[in-house]
């Protein structure tokens, strides 16, 4: 028998394609191509992804602090607005109940001066009598005084204009004496506590004359007429 040449006989394997290329397990990732033929960076091989900028937590920590201060001028600025507020409505309650004090003693002051209005009248006519003597006329002195430093004042004089406000006219005459109507005498006389009037002067008051002013002005024309040098 004839035998084939060694190294003749057989045709030399080919590798299959499929065969050579390696498997891939699942879940792994390689590098992927993108568009143009270049491969994407891998996890490992490729570049690093991009890390979040150290600075981020510090502006968010200053933005949360800045809204925090927001709030604290906020708040002050409400609770001094309420401050102010309440010390003007403080301010007011004092003045008004330094008003209302002042008002309560005044009138606790005239209520106790009117009552002692008629012991003064009488002591006024014991001393125009000439009855105000000896010890009583001391008491009646010191009683005076106590009722001047209460503020108490007498007012009422003959011969002074007569005023409605202040005088009470319990008579009435007419006198060529007087140019308007005037007190000419004192009834009783008035008394006030600053500028409160706790009881009017009782006068009698005298006005002119009827037809008065009007002959007087005749009189003076007259003489204005006769009295002027003579023409020549």
């Amino acid at each position: 028998m004839t035998q084939d040449p060694q190294g003749f006989d057989k045709e030399p394997e080919v590798p299959d394609a499929e065969a050579a290329t390696p498997e891939v397990p699942e879940g792994a990732t390689g590098p992927q191509e993108q568009p143009g033929g270049e491969a994407a960076p891998g996890g490992d091989g490729g570049t690093p992804d991009p890390q979040p900028s150290a600075q981020d937590p510090q502006i968010l920590q200053d933005v949360a602090l800045t809204a925090q201060l927001d709030q604290a001028r906020t708040a002050l600025h409400e609770r001094t607005q309420d401050l102010q507020r309440l010390q003007a409505e403080f301010q007011n309650y004092r003045r008004r109940v330094e008003r209302d004090r002042v008002a309560v003693k005044e009138v606790a002051v005239a209520n106790l001066l009117t009552e002692l209005l008629p012991v003064l009248d009488d002591i006024g006519r014991a001393r125009d009598h000439g009855e105000l003597l000896g010890g009583f006329k001391q008491v009646a002195e010191s009683l005076e005084m106590v009722a001047a430093k209460m503020g108490l004042a007498q007012f009422g004089k003959e011969g002074e204009p007569f005023d409605p406000i202040v005088h009470e006219a319990l008579m009435h005459s007419y006198s060529p004496d007087v140019t308007e109507t005037t007190c000419v005498q004192i009834l009783q006389p008035g008394y006030r506590i600053g500028e409160r009037t706790i009881r009017p002067a009782r006068v009698g008051v005298a006005e002119p004359q009827p037809g008065k002013p009007a002959e007087q002005e005749e009189s003076a024309a007259e003489k204005d007429d006769g009295g002027g040098p003579d023409e020549g």
